[in-house]
């Protein structure tokens, strides 16, 4: 009796061993935005507290390159994928080839329109309620421009779809004209900054607000404005780049949407070794969810917080921003940098 426990034991240790002891591969787009070096940070945690390996591939905005990283990700005999992918409509045949060899995709951050990837993300829709209403408290009236992501991102179009939702009515009654609105190619500041310059010329200067999309296109909006010396109107980012929490607490940006992407790593890891083990483990918070284009995907959605000068000590306590590099530079700001 005695034997048959301690070889049942043993059974189920080499089988718990066996379920963790993956390989996860990450396809990541870029790594041009200083977040997915968190977001990274945090997946390999996850990954070496269960065991697992990481290997990953930067596709440097190309979308061609990524399908060639994903398939060299599989060749190399990974468990699971998690993919950020750098065009939502070309990430197709990666999917496919995941698929025919029985490997689970997490589609990280932007949405795969595959019923194959499980979904997770923050509440896009949300962040562009958040950014659209910070700024619309500050600017109630006036003349916006609306500087968006990435043609080839779905969350470019969330978050402009939720930024509408807010600023609709002010538009309706006259109180706001949008007078400037483009998409920034790969998400680029520079971009950003050139689409921000063209608006300012065509319009005189005359602009009063600026809803972008992410703290990239805010840095480039800021330094559009600073050239001309109008720093200080209100501008929207999000990600809570260390860069734009400083421009937050110097007051030329208004507001950085935190998606805490530590939590959004972590998750990713545990969620892409659970499917590997079993592609149809329960994923705790998950939602059955249907997008814009009817494809109905497992998904999780995380929630989103708004920072602004009101609340910047928040990043702080939670140990994202240390209070010296918040606050460089800022002198008589608000707290914690007074």
């Amino acid at each position: 009796m005695r034997s048959t426990v301690l070889l049942a034991v043993a059974a189920t240790t080499a089988l718990s061993s066996a379920a963790f002891a993956q390989t996860v591969g990450v396809s990541w787009s870029n790594f041009q935005e200083e977040r997915w070096k968190t977001d990274e940070a945090a997946i390999v945690a996850a990954l070496e507290d269960a065991g697992a390996t990481y290997v990953s591939a930067d596709a440097q905005s190309s979308s061609s390159k990524q399908l060639s990283d994903i398939e060299a990700l599989i060749s190399q005999g990974v468990d699971a994928l998690i993919i950020l992918a750098q065009d939502s409509a070309a990430i197709g045949p990666a999917v496919q080839a995941a698929a025919d060899e029985g490997i689970p995709v997490v589609a990280y951050d932007r949405l795969i329109e595959d019923d194959r990837a499980f979904y997770l993300t923050f509440d896009n829709m949300e962040v562009g309620r958040m950014q659209a209403a910070e700024v619309l408290e500050r600017a109630p009236e006036g003349n916006y421009v609306m500087i968006k992501g990435s043609s080839t991102d779905p969350n470019a179009d969330f978050l402009r779809a939720g930024q509408q939702e807010v600023l609709q009515e002010a538009i309706d009654a006259g109180q706001i004209t949008i007078v400037g609105e483009a998409y920034t190619d790969s998400w680029l500041p520079a971009n950003a900054q050139r689409n921000m310059e063209q608006f300012l010329t065509a319009n005189d200067n005359d602009v009063d607000a600026v809803v972008a999309s992410n703290d990239g296109t805010a840095g480039g909006v800021v330094a559009a404005l600073t050239a001309q010396g109008m720093q200080g109107i209100p501008v929207s980012g999000q990600d809570a780049d260390h860069a734009a929490l400083n421009r937050v607490a110097a007051g030329t940006q208004t507001v950085s949407v935190w998606k805490d992407s530590r939590d959004l790593g972590r998750e990713a890891a545990e969620i892409a070794l659970a499917l590997a083990a079993d592609a149809d483990a329960a994923v705790e918070g998950e939602v059955e969810w249907t997008s814009p284009a009817g494809t109905t995907l497992r998904s999780k959605f995380l929630a989103p917080v708004p920072i602004t000068q009101e609340n910047l000590d928040v990043v702080v306590d939670a140990g994202w921003i240390t209070q010296e590099a918040l606050c460089q530079g800022v002198t008589g700001g608000p707290a914690p940098c007074n």
